[in-house]
């Protein structure tokens, strides 16, 4: 049989009863004869409850030790959920990520996978052995325990598939797949059966929360098969048809999927937007701002720029809303006095709203279509951003909801296609 990589986030690890529960559906898959390596997260809370501490203590925690703090989280998940699944009868053992190894930079709180050592975890499967590793972490070359920052359980997992030659990432969830958009904000949202890699990373990328986009990012690399689905049923339906259920991310696109102008919406209010008012537009000068943020490690999504008649430049970038402060004291500090910038603007009450599909690449106008429908709403539109499947626009963040159902229903995303 073949081998399956599963991953578990912290809702289905919530509890001692939900452990449980993960553990008769992974006993399930293993009695069914596939080799098992489950990857869980820290149990719900768990994480958020650690940094908290720590911030109790200093508010600028050191990032080795913050590292440290909050692998602890995953490590006391894992060995639960091996405890269980040997009290069961089922041979099990669990490995912190730097027991496996899996390698990393030495990036704390953001690092990045550079290999997997599969020879010891290859053992215990070929012996029969349920092998749980903990997400979310691994080592440097110092020997530095790391972590991949928030959501980074399921960038482990997916890479873990890839070492390990997995048939398939299992990503178990809260939800049964993923949808048009957040059900919660538009209660017609329909849930996708697939949907390609392509759009899968653009919804990942503008907000969705449902894959971190890092494991996206990897399932692309190395071509992993991922099934999105939920830990909530229960935990005995039958295997065909739990390993057919949620959506499954695919590389392959058919005409059917193309048919669908736009597949889904994403939105995200974790935005700040930045605008350096009568910039001297001289060349190096976009170079000359963004220069020092990229190297403070900040991430720039969406950028304008506006020439004036007097021979200067608006120049307006949006970064997360978390690295705001540091953005806005790099601005104001550094970068706007060295561009002799006029006036520095900050705007943390915007968001993003992107409409996402494949067959836009073959369909004309439907970015218009999105500013008509935007426009009939009364919804002014700051910033846009294209791309060959995508368009995405930062609005006021009161008006999010209501552009998000508002092109919902403009581009019929309620209607099952099927």
């Amino acid at each position: 049989m073949s081998l399956i990589v599963q991953k578990y986030g912290g809702t289905s690890m919530g509890s001692i009863e939900r452990i449980r529960n993960v553990a008769q559906r992974v006993a399930k898959w293993h009695d069914a004869g596939h080799q098992v390596v489950v990857v869980p997260s820290a149990m719900s809370g768990e994480t958020n409850r650690l940094l908290s501490m720590a911030k109790e203590i200093t508010p600028k925690p050191n990032s080795r030790e913050q590292d440290m703090l909050a692998a602890t989280g995953e490590q006391a998940s894992s060995a639960l959920l091996a405890m269980t699944l040997l009290s069961m009868g089922v041979p099990a053992v669990s490995y912190a990520g730097w027991q496996v190894p899996v390698r990393t930079d030495s990036s704390h709180t953001k690092a990045r996978i550079t290999s997997i050592d599969d020879t010891r975890v290859r053992a215990d499967l070929d012996a029969g052995r349920v092998v749980v590793i903990t997400g979310f972490q691994g080592i440097d070359d110092l020997g530095n325990i790391t972590t991949l920052g928030r959501g980074g359980s399921d960038t482990s997992a997916v890479a873990m598939a890839a070492a390990f030659g997995a048939e398939e990432c299992l990503i178990f969830t809260d939800v049964d797949g993923v949808y048009t958009t957040d059900p919660r904000v538009v209660p017609e949202a329909r849930r996708m059966k697939v949907i390609s890699f392509e759009e899968m990373l653009e919804l990942a990328s503008l907000g969705s929360k449902i894959l971190q986009i890092r494991s996206v990012e990897f399932a692309g690399k190395y071509q992993v098969p991922v099934r999105v689905l939920s830990s909530l049923t229960d935990p005995s339906i039958p295997l065909d048809e739990e390993r057919n259920s949620g959506t499954l991310i695919t590389f392959e696109e058919d005409q059917n999927m193309e048919a669908a102008v736009v597949s889904g919406i994403a939105f995200s209010r974790d935005e700040a937007k930045f605008t350096l008012r009568a910039v001297p537009d001289t060349p190096g000068v976009a170079y000359a701002i963004l220069g020092p943020i990229a190297a403070a490690n900040i991430d720039v999504d969406m950028i304008l720029q506006n020439l004036s008649a007097q021979g200067t430049t608006d120049f307006s970038f949006t970064v997360n809303r978390n690295d705001a402060d540091r953005t806005e004291q790099l601005l104001k500090e550094q970068i706007g006095p060295a561009v002799g910038a006029g006036e520095i603007i900050s705007d943390s009450k915007v968001a993003k709203v992107s409409i996402v599909g494949i067959g836009m690449r073959s369909h004309a106008g439907v970015a218009s279509s999105m500013f008509q429908a935007l426009s009939e709403e009364g919804i002014n539109i700051q910033m846009i951003s294209t791309s060959e499947i995508k368009t995405s626009v930062i609005i006021d963040d009161k008006y999010m909801e209501l552009a998000v159902r508002t092109l919902h229903r403009a581009f019929e995303l309620d209607q099952d296609r099927d």
